[in-house]
Formats: C-alpha cells, structure tokens, sequence
C-alpha cells in the first residue's frame, strides 16, 4: 500500500533551504494529520490489518504519519523522497519503485509512506492526504491499483 502523508498544511513542496536533518525547516503534519495517522492506525488495528515492513520518505512528515499510523518507526527509502523540485529524480524513483514491487514475494505487506507527487508518478492517481492505494504487482513490478483507502 502507498500512503500518502497525512494533512501537512502550507502548499507544496518545502521552504527554501529546507533541510532533511532539520524537521524545523520542512512542512510537518498539523494536529489534524496528526489525528487523521492515529485514526488510520485505529481503522488498520480494527480491521487486523498489519504490515510486514514500513518504509518511508526521509522527510519527517511521511515519517512521523507512518510512525502514527503503525506505532513504528519506518525504514528510510530514497526512492520515496519528494520529488517538487527535484522532477530530474522522477524516471530513476519511478524505476527503483517498480524494482522493489517485482521483488516482493506474494502476499507480502509492504506499507510505503510518501508524497502525493510520487505516488502520481508512479500510478497516475493524485490520493488525498493521509489516502492509501493498494497495489498488486505484476510483471516487471508494474503496479495495479486494487482500492483506495481513506480514513476520516
């Protein structure tokens, strides 16, 4: 499933000269977000649903929704790093996205935390913060969409 980042007001992208190591510099979750992840984590826990491996954008409001949202701490993928600003990363995250989805074994769980942005590069649908799009890979890691997720 990719999940993107749940509500994160302040427009697009970052402040100029945002830093990674910095969360004081970057957009972060508002305690509406804050809310919508543990409301996600409610839902998923309700549901029995739990994931095998989370990994997350390095950015601190895709990480902390995923912290929020399965009460723990994701696994960096640069892969799922933002892309506004950085469109020359696009082909190169969409390929290694495709890779790391033709290598899952069946069945597995995968819960990936990212930006609207790369899930729109990805799978051409632009979800709403905090939204989820379930995925199937098939051949070559091509993704179909199964079902979109919103918990609200």
């Amino acid at each position: 499933a990719f999940m993107r980042h749940s509500d994160a007001p302040g427009g697009v992208g970052d402040p100029v000269g945002f830093r990674l190591e910095d969360c004081a510099t970057q957009r972060n979750l508002s305690e509406e977000g804050r809310a919508q992840a543990r409301r996600t984590a409610e839902a998923l826990r309700r549901n029995g649903v739990s994931f095998d491996r989370v990994l997350t954008s390095p950015w601190c409001r895709c990480r902390e929704t995923a912290e929020l949202a399965t009460g723990r701490q994701a696994e960096d993928m640069d892969a799922l790093s933002n892309l506004v600003g950085r469109q020359e990363h696009r082909a190169s995250q969409v390929a290694t996205l495709k890779a790391y989805l033709g290598k899952l074994e069946p069945g597995a769980r995968t819960l990936l935390v990212t930006h609207g942005i790369v899930i729109a590069a990805l799978l051409g649908i632009n979800p709403a913060q905090g939204e989820m799009v379930v995925v199937r890979a098939g051949d070559g890691g091509e993704p179909a969409v199964a079902t979109r997720l919103r918990v609200d």
